[in-house]
């Protein structure tokens, strides 16, 4: 089979356009051992404003009572069949709050001591109504300012110490277009799935080298090599493609099992988990969840539809699945999990049974390292005299980017954390995360494989991917 390279450019744009900034760490030494000795954290975007207050319900005491006033037709129950599953400490002393009741497997999570909560937790800026500017914020990791031009994952992979260089996949993020958490980044691999990670060959997707080929014959993945041979910016992206093809082809992903959440939100998961379980060094994964913009038919808990019920079903089934499959295999201790949303929503309801745009939320995080049953950080409660100086939402009382530093320090040994998040000072330990105790040093015979870039992307630059599509439509037209 013959291909010209005008032809292959079009069948190829696809693939070789999401692993431009791809990851460069997959083209390391081929003789991989066992990535057991570090951490990898899961970072989950509930992208839309999640209403923290119907996940995270106030049940007994003054903020039940005003819960319920804002809420007369929205509040989840404090008891009964469809009520508030309570939440209490180690010792068994009550908490005042209780998950939604269709969070059972959270709940579960939490009764095990793997499941922390940050009350109030948010952007440290003044408050914003929009979801592209609250995510982009959270997504940068630079609150109030989006001309960064890297994720905050991204640095925090560049800072990452502890690398050997033998990492196949260092960096996931599981969706169709590479997150903006990953941003920049050279080291990361997206894919929507395994099974859909192939080459976009167009009209020669039959023509594919198969045990009974002629001797000789070259198929599309054969020839993705040979075209892209140079050193190019637009070459070195193919060969980024060509390898991460060859890497996820190798592995051995497979269908969820038997019992698993059947949504893609949970499939997604799974692909998380094995690539875990899998040792290819992975250290950064993210993920979304959409869907939790409830301005209005939010529904609460009961019998019939009701929207939000079934959203947070979503959510904690499948969370709960991912940490029984990573507890089976032994992998849980070294994987934490972080859950958040751009921001909260108002405390009382709307007239269209549902809710507004609000600013503090809780922050999840779960896993093996987590000093779990506890909740983290300053509950305002909800008097309105309290609310009233901040239009009526849960403030902020605990900046997002201390939770997300305490997991790089206390876990990924990374203690960069003014080219994480720059502009973030004063960070202290909430001690939500253990320690990893040598890790959390780096040691001085490891290296960094890559340097940070500090000097901020101009606001107007275009980025190098949407460089290189530019440039291969060019050659394809």
């Amino acid at each position: 089979m013959t291909l010209t390279r005008r032809e292959f450019l079009k069948g190829t744009a696809a693939v070789t356009a999401g692993a431009v900034g791809g990851p460069a760490l997959l083209f390391a030494n081929p003789a991989f051992a066992a990535a057991n000795g570090h951490d990898t954290v899961v970072h989950l975007f509930l992208r839309g404003g999640l209403d923290g207050l119907n996940l995270v319900v106030p049940i007994s005491g003054n903020d039940r009572s005003f819960y319920e006033q804002a809420r007369p037709n929205l509040s989840i129950a404090a008891t009964g069949t469809y009520g508030a599953l309570p939440l209490t400490l180690g010792t068994g002393a009550a908490t005042g709050f209780g998950l939604h009741p269709s969070a059972s497997g959270l709940r579960d999570l939490w009764n095990a001591g793997h499941l922390a909560i940050v009350h109030g937790c948010g952007l440290a800026t003044s408050v914003t109504r929009s979801h592209f500017d609250a995510q982009l914020y959270i997504d940068l990791g630079t609150p109030g300012q989006q001309g960064i031009g890297s994720g905050w994952l991204t640095r925090a992979m560049n800072t990452q110490p502890n690398l050997s260089g033998a990492e196949k996949l260092p960096a996931l993020g599981v969706a169709s277009r590479q997150p903006a958490g990953l941003l920049a980044s050279v080291q990361a691999l997206t894919m929507a799935s395994p099974g859909d990670f192939a080459l976009n060959a167009g009209a020669w997707s039959w023509q594919t080298a198969r045990p009974d080929s002629p001797v000789g014959f070259r198929g599309v993945n054969e020839t993705l090599a040979s075209l892209w041979a140079g050193t190019t910016a637009l070459e070195l992206g193919g060969q980024r493609a060509d390898r991460a093809l060859q890497v996820i082809a190798r592995q051995s992903y497979s269908a969820p099992p038997a019992g698993w959440p059947s949504n893609s939100f949970a499939q997604q998961l799974w692909t998380i988990a094995q690539s875990i379980q899998f040792d290819l060094g992975l250290h950064y994964a993210t993920l979304d969840l959409g869907g939790w913009d409830t301005h209005d038919g939010q529904g609460t808990a009961g019998s019939g539809y009701h929207y939000y019920q079934n959203k947070i079903a979503e959510l904690s089934q499948a969370l709960s699945a991912f940490y029984a499959a990573l507890d089976a295999s032994g992998h849980a201790s070294r994987v934490t999990v972080v859950v958040q949303s751009e921001f909260g929503r108002r405390v009382r309801a709307n007239a269209n049974g549902g809710t507004d745009h609000g600013y503090g939320n809780p922050v999840l995080v779960l896993g093996g390292p987590v000093n779990g049953r506890r909740f983290y950080g300053t509950w305002s409660g909800l008097d309105p005299e309290i609310l009233s100086p901040h239009f009526g939402d849960v403030p902020v009382t605990t900046d997002h980017r201390q939770v997300l530093s305490e997991i790089l320090v206390r876990r990924m040994g990374n203690t960069d954390l003014a080219t994480v998040f720059p502009g973030y000072t004063g960070y202290a330990p909430l001690g939500i995360m253990r320690d990893f105790g040598t890790l959390a040093k780096p040691l001085p015979e490891l290296r960094r494989l890559y340097k940070p870039a500090t000097k901020p992307a101009a606001v107007d630059d275009p980025d190098l991917l949407e460089r290189l599509l530019r440039y291969m439509r060019e050659l394809v037209d």
